[in-house]
């Protein structure tokens, strides 16, 4: 007899195949003496949409919803085209003729270990079993990886698929949910915003207006802020051997306890943090700098402090995602999990879509054999060595999966996509087993004397004594070098400047930041070492989070996609449509992060038994049937709004920071009304000139980067030549042009 099992890709089927020794491919499985290997990609059934249940919601009409099914049912998944995917339903008749052999006696799901992989192969159980033709025993093999021992082991261990009950569960709440607050928030949402006169359509979503508002809240955050400067006195020391080094000047700060009874000589017992360096009055620093020019000080302390700097936590998925993003030019966070699910296929390293940044216990012996493996290829390899410490393994901290770590088969012939992804995942488990960097930080604390003045100078110097695990990824240390003197030696000031400050802004959010808030719910973002914050550990252990590890790169994919959010290179901006949704969309708890973070919360608690699906479903339905309500009621919501086509957004204007529009005749700024100017025009003549068109890549490219370039460009002699071209505000008219820089052959 035969066991039948499930992969979820083609790829992990061809690795279960490697691993059990079958070589034999039919169409759309492969065969062995002992196991029959098929699989799926992704889902292959999907949820009924409203109008498969009442042909009668084919036309959306206010008074049609909240439309609840009694029974949820599923379909062969739509293709590209909206019409039955062909591939999808002849995989599943695959799979039904396997099951249904004679010589089959068992089936075994190798679908990813998570929420949606479990429900991926339910879904396409329940579907065979509605039509009553599977009555054979379902197994489940978890896996962290695909090697093949990892396989082969699995196999030997496998589980009854009925103990991940809770898991498939949790995924098919998570499932429902989303349809019921989607297709209805969005329909009446849609219905009452065109009976305004607007032609969007307007996503609503359970994870998705959440996350629209944490970039929105940054948005207005930095529009808020009222720039401001402050002054730092800056001055030169030279010691008797002629040897140079700065210091700052500080006061004890105006709010301390310890001001009355300041005194400079005990201020490196107060401590710094007591202290400020920062003076809204300029001329009062000029009046000590004047003082002190050119006299005497003394070094009355001298702090020398030994600082020891752990390496950055193990991956997890949103972390890896933060990191690259970062890093490297042209990666978005989905694309971050994509190339790391075909490094996953590869069996180069383990399951991605973990949030753990900890290891197992129980792959204690695997990581040594692992680490043997890599650490040989490392000119310092004699520095990395095994330890078993709480920071790299901890039951406790992990959830389903462990962080993500290489496995032992070494890479070859990787894109430059998958070297960044495998080079960093591959860097950051190395550097868990190598020393600590360690630096020696010293400060000067100095008076000058006979001169009145209530502050003090404060001289700091920083050397790295050793690089501990920043040799992996060759980090570089700046030393700030002073020169060797001990407490009371003397010193003369003799230079000084008042520098301005200016207060910056907070940052716009990148993919990185909002990755990180999205698993947080914000939980203790700012701190200083937020990847060990326990909150945040804690936060994220329990499932208190926006989305999922698999979930949250397609959650700000489709923030653009829908026109809510534009990117700016790497910063996230909210459009005008994101803006109005959030200022005026009426049910306000789907922009609640606590609400949002209590909903997957309880998903997470689902697959711990400790909440039910039916619970969670009919508070789901309640909330729903209350919101289209509220909707329906509500006479604010898209009153009175213009609000341009998202459709057509193509960048950032460089002028005011507002959208680009693509129009019939133009790339225009969505900010004209107010009396931007910025506009390309399609049918350019200047462009033209050149042979060439004005193309909306063009324009995305020329908004992106400042500047376009072409090969090819024919002169008005007829010559080719190369350029870019930018697109420049003249001042004295206040319209833009174009220049042209030519580019010199090598």
């Amino acid at each position: 007899m035969k066991k039948v099992i499930i992969a979820e890709k083609p790829s992990v089927a061809r690795n279960i195949a490697d691993a059990v020794g079958i070589k034999k491919k039919n169409k759309g499985y492969m065969e062995g003496d002992d196991y029959i290997i098929t699989w799926v990609f992704g889902h292959l059934l999907q949820l009924y949409d409203a109008v498969d249940y009442d042909v009668n919601m084919k036309s959306w009409k206010l008074e049609k919803f909240p439309f609840i099914p009694q029974r949820f049912k599923y379909k062969v998944k739509k293709d590209r085209k909206g019409t039955e995917d062909k591939g999808a339903r002849d995989q599943l008749e695959t799979i039904r003729k396997l099951i249904d052999r004679d010589d089959v006696d068992e089936i075994i799901s190798a679908t990813d270990w998570d929420r949606e992989g479990q429900i991926i192969a339910d879904e396409i159980f329940n579907h065979i079993e509605s039509r009553k033709s599977i009555k054979k025993p379902i197994k489940r093999i978890l896996l962290n990886e695909w090697t093949k021992e990892e396989v082969q082991k699995g196999l030997r261990d496998l589980k009854e698929n009925c103990q991940l009950s809770s898991l498939s569960d949790a995924g098919f709440s998570r499932q429902t949910a989303d349809w019921l607050i989607g297709i209805n928030l969005t329909s009446v949402a849609t219905v009452k915003y065109n009976n305004s006169g607007h032609k969007n359509m307007l996503n609503v979503g359970r994870v998705l207006m959440p996350t629209l508002k944490i970039i929105y809240d940054r948005d207005k955050e930095i529009e808020r802020f009222v720039s401001s400067k402050y002054h730092k006195l800056n001055v030169q020391f030279v010691t008797d051997e002629g040897e140079k080094f700065d210091a700052t000047y500080y006061e004890m700060k105006r709010n301390s306890k310890d001001r009355e009874n300041d005194d400079s000589l005990n201020a490196a017992e107060n401590g710094e943090e007591k202290y400020s360096e920062k003076f809204d009055d300029r001329k009062y620093l000029e009046d000590i700098l004047e003082k002190s020019l050119n006299e005497n000080a003394v070094i009355y302390k001298k702090e020398v402090e030994t600082k020891r700097e752990n390496p950055p936590l193990l991956f997890n998925l949103s972390n890896l995602q933060g990191y690259i993003t970062s890093k490297h030019r042209g990666f978005t966070a989905d694309k971050v999990l994509k190339v790391a699910q075909e490094l996953y296929e590869k069996k180069l390293i383990t399951y991605p879509r973990t949030a753990s940044n900890v290891l197992d216990e129980s792959v204690k012996d695997k990581v040594k054999k692992v680490l043997e493996i890599h650490r040989q290829d490392r000119e310092f390899k004699d520095e990395i060595n095994f330890k078993d410490t709480k920071r790299i393994f901890d039951s406790r901290k992990v959830e389903s999966h462990s962080a993500i770590i290489p496995t032992y088969v070494k890479a070859k012939g990787l894109t430059d996509d998958e070297k960044h992804v495998y080079t960093a995942v591959l860097n950051r488990f190395l550097a868990q087993f190598m020393k600590q960097s360690i630096s020696e930080e010293t400060k000067l604390w100095i008076k000058v004397e006979g001169v009145e003045i209530v502050g003090i100078f404060i001289a700091k110097g920083k050397i790295q004594v050793e690089e501990g695990f920043k040799k992996v990824e060759k980090i570089q240390s700046k030393d700030t070098l002073l020169p060797i003197v001990e407490e009371k030696e003397r010193a003369i000031l003799s230079a000084g400047k008042v520098a301005e400050v200016k207060r910056k802004p907070p940052k716009y959010h990148t993919e990185k930041t909002l990755l990180r808030v999205m698993e947080t719910c914000g939980k203790s973002i700012g701190d200083k070492d937020e990847e060990e914050s326990e909150e945040m550990m804690m936060s994220i252990l329990s499932g208190f989070s926006i989305g999922t590890p698999a979930t949250r790169a397609e959650t700000i994919k489709k923030l653009k996609d829908v026109g809510y959010v534009v990117a700016d290179k790497k910063k996230l901006k909210t459009t005008e449509l994101g803006r109005m949704m959030v200022e005026k969309f009426p049910v306000k708890e789907l922009f609640d992060l606590e609400y949002t973070g209590r909903l997957e919360k309880t998903l997470s608690d689902i697959e711990k038994k400790k909440f039910t699906r039916s619970e969670f479903i009919d508070l789901i339905t309640d909330f729903t049937v209350k919101s289209v309500d509220n909707i329906k009621r509500d006479v604010v919501f898209a009153c009175d709004v213009k609000v341009e086509d998202s459709k057509r957004v193509v960048g950032i204007c460089p002028n005011c920071k507002n959208p680009v529009l693509e129009n019939e005749k133009s790339f225009s700024c969505s900010n004209w009304r107010n009396g931007c100017k910025f506009t390309i025009w399609k049918e350019d003549k200047y462009i033209q000139s050149f042979g060439k068109k004005v193309s909306r890549e063009m324009v995305k490219l020329l908004l992106q980067n400042g500047k376009v370039g072409f090969h090819g460009l024919t002169s008005k002699k007829g010559n080719k030549f190369s350029g870019y071209f930018r697109y420049v505000k003249d001042e004295t008219t206040d319209r833009f042009k174009w220049t042209l820089e030519f580019i010199k052959k090598s």
